[in-house]
This record gives C-alpha cells, structure tokens and sequence, in this order.
C-alpha cells in the first residue's frame, strides 16, 4: 500500500474479557492516533468493543465500523493489531474484502499495511492461537478435577472454602457443603421419592419462600420444574447431579459455536471422555435414595416413551428441536410479564402459573386462535391504505438520501442529470406530507386482542 496524507481514520480498538483492564482500549487508540498523526492521517471516528472476544464478529462497535465504511465516513481504518479487527479467519477475509470494495485501505501498528498476505497468514496464526487456548484450559481444568477441586461453578448445595496459605494467597477451587442448601436438596430428592412431581415440588418451594439457585443473579428469582428435573443425559438439574452422591463427573459436553448466530450449543462427549472421580466429603444424598429417584425417574421415561410411540400425538420430552410456531417467544401474560408458552399441543398458557406456581391467572388460549387474530389484525390495521402510502413515501425519501450521499462522497464523479427530469421531479413531488391520520395512530396491529397480551388485564384474576 502506498500510503496517502489527508486521509480521514477511524480507529478499531477491542479487548477480549472482563479480566483485562479496560485501560487497554485506552492504550490502543493512542497508539492508533498516533500511527495517524505520523502519516498525516486526520481521525474521524472511534469504535471500540470492551470484553467481547475477537472470535465473533457479531460485535455492536465492529458492526457500526462496517456501516460507517458503507457511508463512507472514513478512507482507512486503523488498529493496533489485525487481531484486534478479528480472531476468526472467515471474518477478516470478509472484512478485507468488503474494505477494498468500499475503497479503505486497513493499517495496523503491528503488520503495517494490510494485504492478501496478512489476512491469510495472521487469520491462520490467529486461528491456532485460539484452538491452543483452549486446549491448555481444558487440560488445566481436568488437572483441577482430577484433584477433586471445581472446575468452574458452585452447585446448589456448595460454597467455596477459601483457605489462607504461608505466601499470603488464598487456595481455589475447594468446596465444602452449605448445610442450609443441603437441608433443601434432601428435601427435594425425598418429596420426588415419595412421589411428587418435579413441578409439584418446585411450587411447594415457591410458597415456602426458598431462594433458588442464582437468586439475585442471573437467574429468575424462582424455582421452575426444569430446575429440578433438568436434562438427565446432560447431567443438570438437581436431581441429575451425580456430586451429591459424592461423584465429580465432568467433560460430559463440549460447546460448539454457531458460525451464523454466534450462540453456544452444547453437544455431548462420548462417555468414555468423561472425567469421574470421587468427592465422598462433597456426599448429601445417600445412594438408596439415590437409586430410587433414578429408579423412578426411568420408570417415567419409559412410560412416556411408551405412550410416544402408541399416540403418535402425545407430548414430547426432552426433544432437541422443540416446535417452533408462528408466535413462539413473542407472547407474554397479561398479570405477571411471564412468557406464554405452549402447556399442550394445541393451547397457550402463563408459564409462572404452570411450572413456578406464583402467578394466578390460569387462562389459556388456542393457538390457532391467537394466531387467527394476530393475521387478522395485520391485515385490517398494518395494511391500511394510509400506512401503505406513508410506507412508500419513506421509502422513496431514503432511497433519495442515499443516492445523494453516495453521489457526494470523495472521489466519486456525478453522473449527469438523466432526460425528462421534470418528470422525475414531478414523481418526486408525491413524497411529501404524507402522515398517518390521527385515527390510526398508535394502533398496534392486533385485533381483538387488546394490548396485544395474552390474558389481558381486564381479564386476570387477582394476584396472589
């Protein structure tokens, strides 16, 4: 690259995790101003992504650079480094080939100018360094096990033991038993033995005022059935945790990320790669109980399946890829906010009142009729005549606006006035003052449904 003065700049900066010091992309834009200073470049804009790894390109700051390059802001994009542009080698392929296209030039303080070169040895370099990485902390963390220590993440029913040691430090990973927790998870095992559901018990809980696990963080505040039933192949859920039985089981599961949506997704190791070694001071269930609430738990199972097979149209379980419909995660109840969801293969339900028990409202709606007068209202309000032309109008004035600004950017010639411009201006003319009447506004396309929640609050019984 031959380099160029007068350039605008933007500056790309990014650290990977809540660990590092946030001075770091403090550091990276001076060193940035500064390689712009030296060539006479002038900054224009700034983007930086705090703790989100490089690995994704799925990044609100890297996203918003991509956009201000297509609106040609800026002729050269700079960072420290090409890792910090991106650690994924599909990724920084697809953002050198969509900057040449643009016309900005890449420059890094690390690499110097950016070429084919670079991206496909430093993808490659950075691709490795990334599979490195992980191996080394798997095999961190198996030593961990292996010494009976946590690997990352307390259970229910556990709490760290932080023990001081001759050079000031403090020990990791050990746990011991938190009693109170303890009391609760004997309790569940027993109800669950004695023949309650998992939903059952989960409600008895929620009346009983017993902080769940997460309480207060990331978790909902409540106890849900899933919570204590959880995956039994995967090992979650309360009574699938084989530690209360004094047994540390880990590697059961990998994650893989999703290429598309940059979302994890667990897959499971096959059983001869799982880590077991036994905790017996970590013991809370004895294993008679243990063994009936397995026994239990199978017998459940087997009638389900059996059932499954002789109703083709019986309920489901554990299934990888639940039914998606037209209105799946877009339905909340009108009393509590919780989500509607699927309670049979044909109605709608609050899944507080079903599987936490805390809210009232017991309603439930057909799904064929909720999505009828979902259509329904889009057809008679959303495509109202007015809105179509307001629609249009909008679109024509963006579209206007955008030619306009392409035709202004630096470097780029204007292309002579067509013929019959009168007539465009006179088509161009139709754009203006065109408003939704005062009738229409603020309607928001569902008919027959009221605020658009299921089990409005007309029609919620009283909260408990």
């Amino acid at each position: 690259m031959r380099e160029k003065t007068g350039l605008r700049a933007a500056i790309y900066a990014r650290y990977s995790t809540d660990l590092q010091s946030a001075a770091s992309i403090t550091d990276q834009i001076r060193i940035c101003r500064r390689v712009a200073e030296e060539r006479g470049w002038q900054v224009v804009e700034v983007f930086a992504d705090e703790a989100i790894s490089g690995a994704t390109h799925l990044r609100p700051q890297f996203q918003a650079m991509q956009q201000a390059a297509m609106a040609g802001r800026f002729d050269v994009v700079v960072a420290e480094a090409l890792d910090r542009l991106s650690r994924d080698q599909e990724h920084i392929a697809g953002l050198h080939k969509r900057m040449r296209f643009l016309g900005v030039e890449m420059f890094t303080k690390a690499e110097g100018a950016i070429s084919e070169m670079h991206i496909g040895l430093g993808g490659t370099m950075s691709a490795l360094f990334l599979r490195n990485l992980a191996e080394k902390t798997h095999r961190g963390l198996e030593g961990r096990v292996k010494a009976g220590k946590s690997a990352g993440g307390i259970s229910y029913g556990y709490q760290l033991d932080r023990q001081p040691l001759p050079d000031g430090t403090f020990t990791t990973g050990d746990r011991i038993i938190d009693e109170a927790q303890a009391a609760i998870v004997r309790r569940i095992f027993t109800e669950y033995d004695q023949g309650k559901s998992a939903r059952s018990i989960a409600i008895g809980l929620n009346k009983d005022g017993i902080a769940p696990p997460r309480s207060g963080g990331k978790g909902s505040g409540t106890w849900s059935f899933s919570t204590i039933s959880g995956n039994w192949k995967r090992g979650t859920g309360i009574l699938n945790n084989d530690l209360y039985r004094g047994l540390l089981v880990w590697n059961r599961q990998r994650y893989v990320k999703d290429p598309d949506t940059g979302k994890r997704q667990a897959r499971m190791n096959p059983e001869a790669e799982w880590i077991a070694e036994e905790v017996p001071h970590l013991r809370i269930i004895d294993d008679a109980l243990w063994s009936r609430v397995k026994q239990r738990q199978g017998a459940i199972r087997d009638d389900i399946l059996t059932e499954r097979a002789n109703t083709p149209d019986a309920p489901k379980i554990e299934r990888g890829h639940r039914p998606r419909y037209l209105l799946s995660g877009l339905l909340t109840c009108g009393c509590c906010g919780a989500g509607y969801i699927m309670i049979s293969n044909a109605r709608y339900g609050c899944s507080a009142a079903r599987n936490r028990g805390t809210c009232a409202n017991k309603k439930t709606i057909a799904r064929k009729d909720v999505e009828t007068r979902v259509l329904n209202g889009l057809h008679t309000r959303l495509m109202h005549p007015e809105l179509i032309r307001e629609y249009i109008a909008t679109w024509q004035q963006e579209m206007q606006k955008e030619r306009q600004e392409k035709s202004c950017r630096p470097g780029r010639a204007r292309a002579p006035p067509r013929e019959g411009g009168e007539g465009d201006q006179r088509r161009g003319d139709g754009n203006h003052r065109r408003h939704v009447s005062p009738e229409h506004e603020g309607e928001d396309g569902y008919a027959g449904s009221g605020t658009g929640r299921a089990g409005g609050e007309a029609g919620c019984p009283a909260r408990p």
